[in-house]
C-alpha cells in the first residue's frame, strides 16, 4: 500500500505544480493587467474577465497539492509489514525510522497547509483589482471593500508561509535523510532564491500600501509563486525516482 501510496503523491504533487503556474497564460490571453505591477490573485478578482478561470486553476492547484501531500504524509506515517517491500521508498519505511524523522512530518504537513490555504484562497476572491484601480484602492484603505480583501489576505499568508516551511523542511530532510537527490541537490539554491522573492515581494507590498510605487510588485510576486511550483515539481519527480 505504501508503494501504491507515494506515486499517487508523485503524481498529485506535479499536477498541482502545473495547475499553479496556470497565471502564466497572461502571456498569450489578454488580461488587462500589467504582469510587472499588478499582484498574481488579481486575475482572480471578481470583476476581471477571466476571473473564474484562474479561481478554477487555483482550487485545482490547491486541492492536487493537499491530496498529493497528505500521500507523502500517510506513507510516511504507515506502518511497515513484516519484511520490507522494494517497492515502497526508503522514506516512507518504519524500518528505517523515517517515520519518526521530524523533518518530514513537518514539511509534509506544512505542504498540506500549502494545499489547503491555496484552495481556500480561490473562494475568496478580490472583488477589484487594486494596483490597477485607483478607485478600488481608495476603499480598500477606506475599508469599504468585502470581507473577503481581508480574508484573502490572510489564506494567502498561510498558503505561502506553508509553502516556505514545506521548501525549508522537505529540503532539510532530503539532504540530512539522503533522500530524492534530485531535491537535494537543486532545493537548497530553490530555498535562496524563494527567500530573497519573498523578501522582494514583502518589501513591494509595504511601499504599495505605504504610498511609495509598486516596486515591481508583479514581478517580484510571480518569481515567489513559480519558484514554489518548481521546487514542489521537483519534489514530485523526486519521489518518483525515489521509488523505483
Amino acid at each position: 500500500m505504501p508503494g501504491k501510496v507515494t506515486r499517487a503523491s508523485a503524481v498529485l504533487l506535479f499536477l498541482g505544480a502545473l495547475a499553479y503556474t496556470a497565471w502564466v497564460l497572461e502571456v498569450v490571453v489578454r488580461t488587462g493587467l500589467d504582469p510587472v505591477r499588478t499582484y498574481v490573485s488579481e486575475l482572480a478578482a471578481a470583476d476581471q474577465p477571466l476571473g473564474g478561470l484562474f479561481r478554477a486553476t487555483d482550487l485545482a492547484a490547491g486541492l492536487l497539492v493537499l491530496a498529493g501531500a497528505v500521500a507523502g504524509l500517510l506513507a510516511t506515517r504507515a506502518p511497515a509489514g513484516p519484511a520490507p517491500d522494494p517497492g515502497v521508498p526508503r522514506w516512507a519505511r518504519t524500518d528505517t525510522a523515517a517515520a519518526r524523522r521530524p523533518w518530514l512530518l513537518v514539511g509534509w504537513s506544512a505542504l498540506a497547509l500549502f494545499g489547503a490555504a491555496t484552495a481556500l484562497d480561490s473562494r475568496l476572491p478580490l472583488s477589484c483589482a487594486p494596483t490597477v484601480d485607483p478607485e478600488c484602492a481608495a476603499r480598500e484603505t477606506a475599508g469599504l471593500v468585502p470581507a473577503t480583501h481581508a480574508a484573502h489576505a490572510v489564506s494567502s499568508g498561510l498558503a505561502m508561509t506553508g509553502a516556505l516551511v514545506a521548501m525549508v523542511a522537505l529540503t532539510v530532510a532530503a539532504r540530512r535523510y539522503g533522500l530524492w537527490r534530485p531535491l537535494a541537490r537543486t532545493g537548497p539554491a530553490l530555498v535562496a532564491l524563494e527567500l530573497a522573492a519573498t523578501a522582494w515581494t514583502l518589501a513591494a507590498v509595504a511601499a504599495f500600501e505605504a504610498g511609495r510605487g509598486l516596486w515591481s510588485l508583479g514581478a517580484g510576486q510571480r518569481l515567489q509563486v513559480l519558484l514554489v511550483a518548481v521546487w514542489t515539481g521537483v519534489l514530485a519527480v523526486s519521489v518518483a525516482r525515489e521509488r523505483r
